[in-house]
C-alpha cells in the first residue's frame, strides 16, 4: 500500500475513534459544537500517523495510540483556532471552511480552543491511555514543555515578533521547531514512552523535530505556490502580512538542498533503525517531494 493510502486509511480510523471521543466527554452546547467544528473539518491527521507507525514500531496497543493521537489533535485543532484569529494570523478560513471563529463567534473560538488544550491533558490521564500513573504523568510532562515557552507558544511568539522584519536563517529555523516541531516531536516521543524503550527516545525526539522542520517548509512554500482551492486558507498571506520564512531569504532550489542535507545526514547517523523500518525513511522523503 502506498503511503497516501496508508495515511487515509489511519486517517479514517482515527476520526471514527475521534468523533466518539468527541461525542462523548462533551456536553450539547454551542462551546462544544464549536469544539467539534475546529477539530472535525478535513485535516490531513499527520500526527495521528506518525504516532500510528512509532506504534507499530514499538508495539503500543491500538487503544493506547488512538488515545495518544486524540490528545495531540486536540492540541493541534486549538492551535489553529488560535492561530486564525484576527489578533494572530487573522484568517478567515481553515481546510476550505469558515475558521472557528467566523462560524461562531470570537470569544467561542477562544475558549473552544481552550477547552480542547484542556482536553488533551483529559485523555492523557486517562487510564485507558496507560494502567501506570508515572507513565501518564511522564506524558503530561513532556507534552507541556512541547506547549510552552519552549515550544508551540514560544514559537508561535517568535512568529509575531518576527513579521516585517529581516531574520537570519538559523533564527527561522529555530522558530519552526518549536511552533511545529515540537508537537510532532511528542506525536513520535509518547509512543516510546508508552512502550518504555528509553533508548530509542532520544531518535523519536530528532526524527519529530526534523519531521516537522520539513512539514513547516513546506507549508510555507505551498502557501506561495498554490491557490485557495489546494490550500484551503487564504493563499499568499504569509508574504502580505511580512511573515519571516524561510521562502523570504531563500530561494526554492538551496531550500530542497537544505531539506534533502539534513535527511541524509539523520538517516546515516540512525542507520539501522531506518534499515529496520523503511516508512520512517519514506516520510521524511514524503515531505521533500511537494517542494517540486
Amino acid at each position: 500500500m502506498q503511503l497516501n493510502q496508508l495515511i487515509n486509511s489511519q486517517k479514517k480510523d482515527f476520526n471514527v475513534f475521534y468523533k466518539k471521543l468527541l461525542n462523548k466527554n462533551l456536553p450539547k452546547n454551542v462551546l462544544s459544537k464549536a469544539m467539534i467544528y475546529g477539530s472535525m473539518n478535513g485535516g490531513k491527521r499527520i500526527r495521528p500517523f506518525l504516532v500510528s507507525v512509532f506504534s507499530k514500531i514499538y508495539k503500543v496497543r491500538k487503544i493506547q495510540s488512538l488515545q495518544l493521537s486524540a490528545a495531540i489533535e486536540s492540541i493541534h485543532s486549538y492551535s489553529l483556532i488560535h492561530d486564525d484569529l484576527p489578533s494572530m494570523d487573522n484568517d478567515d478560513y481553515r481546510r476550505g471552511k469558515l475558521s472557528t471563529h467566523k462560524k461562531f463567534d470570537e470569544a467561542t473560538a477562544i475558549l473552544a480552543g481552550d477547552a480542547l488544550h484542556d482536553l488533551a491533558f483529559e485523555i492523557l490521564s486517562n487510564s485507558k491511555t496507560h494502567f501506570n500513573s508515572n507513565i501518564r504523568i511522564n506524558l503530561i510532562n513532556k507534552l507541556s514543555i512541547c506547549l510552552g515557552a519552549n515550544g508551540l507558544a514560544g514559537g508561535q511568539s517568535l512568529d509575531l515578533m518576527f513579521e516585517n522584519t529581516k531574520i537570519e536563517f538559523s533564527k527561522i529555523i529555530s522558530m519552526y521547531e518549536m511552533k511545529t516541531g515540537e508537537l510532532f516531536s511528542f506525536s513520535c516521543l509518547a509512543p516510546c514512552i508508552i512502550a518504555n524503550k528509553n533508548k530509542d527516545l532520544n531518535f523519536a525526539i530528532k526524527y519529530g523535530k526534523l519531521f516537522g522542520l520539513l512539514f513547516q517548509i513546506t507549508d510555507d512554500i505551498l502557501d506561495e505556490k498554490k491557490d485557495f482551492k489546494n490550500l484551503g486558507k487564504t493563499p499568499g498571506k504569509d508574504k502580505k502580512q511580512g511573515k519571516s520564512t524561510i521562502i523570504s531569504i531563500r530561494n526554492i532550489s538551496d531550500i530542497k538542498k537544505f531539506c534533502i542535507y539534513e535527511v541524509q545526514k539523520f538517516e546515516n547517523e540512525h542507520l539501522k533503525i531506518f534499515k529496520k523500518n523503511p516508512i520512517l525513511s519514506e516520510l521524511l522523503k514524503f515531505n521533500i517531494e511537494k517542494l517540486d
